[in-house]
């Protein structure tokens, strides 16, 4: 590979992958991380674990060692991470961007760094999170934990971001002997509606690029030993075979509008939540308020808070490149994320006594944008009140329509398709993972006021109290669509005295995937606040042209508060790029305008989970 090539795939890697960085801060806690037990560490490469099917996967293995760079006999704890994006490389090259991968090691754990299967050195065919991968992933566990590792205490924990937040779940799920605890970064928690197809329209921001990364770094050669394996051209067979029959098909079906463009088994075998209930080991999370997750992280709180799983989670004004390497994470008042790591290990996984862990982190801790602060409480939805804004008027150029509490005017807003909403936007810089943020573009787009011009706007008079709110958020709006169909982009922002309008999340829904299933939708106080569309193919329904049907539109959640003199504001497009397209099917129909109705029979509306004044 030619060294510009490398440079550029170790950049990428540093992106998606977001391993931790050493950050030596101390904790604001009364707790104080331990110093290092040992001067060095020694790595032995590509170590053969055989999974049940007879595939060979590949892991480095980082020892405890003596000065002199030995390693020292006896058994430790080990901490494990399961990654697709190379460990050759994550270990090797691309290190030092990433963090030292010795933090833990020099502290009395064994690290244990393991390709996915059909990734980097591993065996077989790669097919992300499918059910023989998530069945490795309790394997490789097992295999950690065994006697027959000399190195082996028996105990083990798992740590890494995004993929391999995610394969620490599915691990956890299998309940391998020898689990003790994890900490998942930014994982998902149902991959078609967090990431693969918000809203019902497909995602060319990441998971082209996701894909591509996974099919590159494969090609790495591998640092195998003198003769082992026997066939490297069947290793490169593979990754050909893993990008020709998983890559390549899913791509080309989602952009065609096929099966994978919409839910079913493929999807479900792939989302963490139908197996989360199968949890029972203590979790930490980490998630961001603009990460690729922002969605799925805290469903997989909830549902562990709701089982008594010991869980908790610090949600950060991160994307997912600065959830993934902890940036700012001390601001949350608990230390850096190794740190964190090191306290959740030593408890659970050393079994060091730690009485003050639960008085120090509470379950929740979150970032509330618009102020800056830091809040704690005990649960996801807990003090919130369903709070309703009705949509007013008519949406103009020069003069937003209205938000208001009851008494809302009657009007209809056209909402023109511009291919171009949503690209300086912070949507842009989530949905490309925090691309645009490492080389300082994405601050250049963190006003949404230029974006807002391109479809409907309404906003509420400025708020003479602070609107506090945490939590998923519902828009229903009634509209309608010559074509039958088209997507609807909502933006949810503050807007200053000044005019700078600071989007604070959003949601998406294309008009034929309207139809609701209530008994997996959440209520807060009778109210909608976050809907669940079935997303299949027999669920689809097209609008007849100029019919008005209300849209519940899943606007992602956040913690934020609209200050006092601020406006809150729901803004309305066609489009999101580079986020979301429509799939080619669809395009026809992505090329007509759509309306927004807000007469007495057909409102529509905003609900927020709001804190009540004083909580």
């Amino acid at each position: 590979m030619r060294r510009s090539s490398l440079a550029l795939l170790l950049a990428l890697v540093t992106v998606l992958a977001g391993l931790t960085t050493v950050n030596t801060a101390a904790a604001q806690d009364s707790w104080v991380a331990r110093g290092e037990e040992y001067p060095s560490t020694a790595t032995e490469s590509d170590v053969a674990i055989p999974m049940s099917d007879g595939t060979v996967l590949r892991g480095d293995v980082q020892r405890p060692a003596d000065a002199g760079g030995n390693p020292l006999d006896g058994r430790f704890p080990v901490l494990l991470t399961i990654t697709a994006y190379n460990k050759t490389v994550l270990n090797g090259p691309a290190a030092a961007a990433m963090g030292d991968p010795s933090y833990f090691v020099k502290r009395g754990y064994v690290q244990v760094t393991v390709d996915a299967r059909g990734t980097g050195s591993s065996g077989g065919s790669w097919a992300a999170f499918s059910e023989r991968e998530n069945t490795d992933a309790g394997e490789i566990v097992e295999w950690a934990a065994s006697a027959e590792r000399p190195w082996s205490n028996g105990s083990v924990g798992m740590h890494g971001p995004s993929y391999m937040g995610i394969s620490q779940l599915f691990a956890a799920a299998n309940r391998p002997a020898g689990l003790k605890a994890i900490f998942p970064q930014v994982p998902a928690a149902d991959t078609y509606r967090d990431v693969v197809a918000s809203g019902g329209a497909v995602d060319v921001g990441f998971i082209p690029l996701w894909l591509g990364l996974v099919t590159g770094t494969g090609l790495i050669p591998p640092a195998y030993g003198p003769g082992e394996p026997d066939n490297a051209l069947q290793m490169y067979l593979s990754r050909i075979q893993g990008a020709t029959g998983f890559t390549a098909p899913m791509l080309l079906s989602a952009t065609l509008g096929l099966d994978s463009a919409f839910d079913g088994p493929f999807y479900a075998e792939r989302s963490p939540i139908n197996v989360v209930d199968r949890i029972d080991v203590p979790t930490f999370l980490v998630g961001g308020e603009y990460d690729l997750f922002q969605r799925g992280t805290p469903m997989v709180f909830d549902r562990l808070r709701e089982r008594g799983i010991p869980t908790k989670m610090i949600f950060g004004p991160w994307d997912h490149l600065q959830a993934s390497q902890g940036t700012g994470i001390e601001d949350a008042g608990h230390g850096t994320l190794q740190e964190l790591q090191l306290r959740w290990f030593d408890h659970y996984v050393r079994g060091l006594a730690d009485p003050a862990l639960d008085a120090d982190i509470p379950p929740l801790t979150w970032h509330e944008i618009g102020s800056g602060q830091w809040h704690q409480a005990q649960d996801w939805i807990d003090e919130q009140r369903a709070t309703t804004f009705q949509l007013s008027g008519t949406s103009l150029p020069a003069s937003p329509g209205k938000l208001v509490a009851d008494d809302a005017e009657p009007g209809q807003t056209t909402v023109a398709p511009v291919p171009v909403s949503g690209l300086c936007t912070r949507s842009a810089n989530q949905w490309t993972a925090g691309l645009p943020n490492t080389i300082a573009l994405g601050k250049l787009c963190e006003d949404n006021r230029w974006n807002d011009l391109s479809g409907a706007v309404f906003e509420t008079e400025p708020v003479a109290e602070p609107l506090r709110m945490r939590g998923p958020i519902n828009a229903r709006l009634n509209m309608s669509t010559p074509t039958g169909n088209g997507m609807v982009s909502v933006s949810v922002s503050s807007v200053s005295p000044t005019g700078e309008v600071n989007r604070l999340t959003g949601g998406w829904q294309v008009l034929s995937h309207r139809a609701l299933d209530e008994s997996r939708s959440r209520y807060l106080d009778g109210k909608l606040i976050q809907p669940y569309h079935p997303f299949t193919k027999e669920a689809q329904n097209l609008l007849q042209p100029g019919e008005i049907a209300p849209i519940d539109v899943e606007v992602f959640p956040t913690g934020a508060v609209i200050p006092p003199g601020h406006k809150l504001r729901i803004a309305v497009q066609a489009y999101d790029v580079p986020h979301l397209l429509p799939t080619l099917r669809d395009l026809p129909a992505a090329l007509s305008p759509l309306t927004i109705h807000t007469s007495p029979e057909h409102p529509s509306e905003l609900t927020l989970p709001t804190i009540p004044a004083g909580r």
